[in-house]
């Protein structure tokens, strides 16, 4: 879904709060990334239609490809899909969402690599102890995790999605399927004593400097592992993960007005109080930027994460023979054929876009389209 708005568009109305504010030079170039992203400060490039009914021209601005940018993800997304379509078994999956509570907020925001990478290891680890505890399930898990950092507002809310396997390969190579009938994996209530006693240690161990008082507050209150119905076939599997793989903190449809005059910017939310009642807020742009710029990840940080039997040195040894004991039915390109994002003609809708021209900030040169046409094909 387009939008006439762009975060970018609010982030060029913005760059002395982004300059002069107390960013890191990481955030400044994530920002500046985003704001330039198919702009002529990238440069660009320009496309001829291969069909020879067509031949027409194309001018492209380069993306940033930040994997922080709203413009630049869907492509991204429906590759990462694709290439886990083929490691996919054919067993029923659960979403299970693990949630940090408030109280460790500021910690995320001064430490965010160590609050963080402690989040996917303490998920993980409780997944682990329940899944090899014989009287849950007995087996080896598997899971992937999907870090976001922001509520529908923008504010921060750090949580993980984790798609899981509905059981476990034991050791004699078989595999086990999760006990309770299919009706959930286990039992949140256990799963959130393990969790927060999972997290603090492994927080504890990254020596991250936190008060004690916060350690007191967090003891104190039960923290949230939700888990959603099973999955029972593969091909839902993949469209659920469509929507969290490389989803940012704000799509650029959500921005229903620009106000430049008054300096605003007005976005839906979903008010999931109100079973996720569509309504609108409308933020300064300051405010919006700031609140954007939290949900900026550490450089090099990884945020999905591949663990157990879905990890990439078990998936290249043991996967294609485990889905060969299940009967795993491969999900073809033909039976989850997605629309091309990009090198298809969107003219003709046919014919390949092949590059014939590029340049730099300066832009294309003077009679560009004179040049490359039909008749002085380069």
């Amino acid at each position: 879904m387009r939008s006439h708005f762009k975060v970018a568009d609010v982030l060029e109305m913005e760059q002395d709060y982004i300059l002069s504010h107390a960013f890191t030079g990481w955030h400044t170039r994530t920002l500046q990334a985003i704001r330039r992203c198919r702009t002529p400060a990238m440069g660009g490039h320009i496309d001829r239609c291969d069909n020879p009914a067509c031949h027409k021209l194309h001018l492209s601005y380069n993306s940033c490809r930040n994997r922080h940018c709203p413009t630049c993800q869907g492509h991204k997304r429906e590759a990462w899909i694709q290439a886990r379509e083929s490691e996919l078994l054919n067993v029923p999956y659960f979403h299970v969402v693990f949630t940090l509570p408030s109280e460790l907020h500021t910690v995320a925001l001064k430490h965010p690599k160590a609050a963080y990478s402690a989040l996917f290891k303490a998920a993980w680890e409780t997944l682990k102890q329940f899944g090899e505890n014989p009287k849950h399930l007995g087996a080896q898990m598997g899971m992937i995790a999907i870090l976001h950092t922001w509520g529908q507002n923008l504010t921060l809310h750090p949580h993980l999605h984790c798609i899981v396997p509905g059981g476990g390969v034991t050791k004699s190579g078989k595999w086990k399927q999760a006990k309770n009938k299919g009706k959930y994996l286990f039992n949140v209530k256990s799963m959130s004593t393990v969790f927060r006693a999972k997290y603090v240690h492994e927080l504890r161990k990254s020596r991250t400097p936190v008060p004690q008082e916060i350690y007191d507050k967090v003891f104190k209150k039960d923290w949230v592992v939700y888990a959603k119905q099973q999955f029972h076939t593969p091909k839902y599997v993949v469209e659920y993960l469509g929507r969290y793989t490389h989803k940012i903190a704000i799509s650029n449809y959500r921005i229903k007005q620009v106000d430049k005059a008054n300096r605003e910017v007005t976005f839906t939310v979903k008010n999931y109080k109100k079973g996720g009642k569509k309504e609108v807020l409308k933020l300064s742009t300051q405010e919006f930027t700031r609140r954007f710029s939290l949900h900026v990840l550490p450089k090099g940080f990884t945020r999905i994460r591949h663990y157990g039997i879905l990890s990439s040195g078990w998936k290249k040894e043991k996967l294609p023979a485990l889905q060969k004991s299940l009967a795993t039915v491969a999900i073809t390109k033909n039976e989850e054929k997605r629309p091309l994002l990009h090198g298809r003609c969107p003219s003709c809708k046919k014919g390949k876009l092949v590059t014939v021209m590029t340049f730099g900030q300066r832009g294309p040169p003077h009679g560009w389209k004179e040049l490359l046409s039909s008749d002085n094909q380069l």
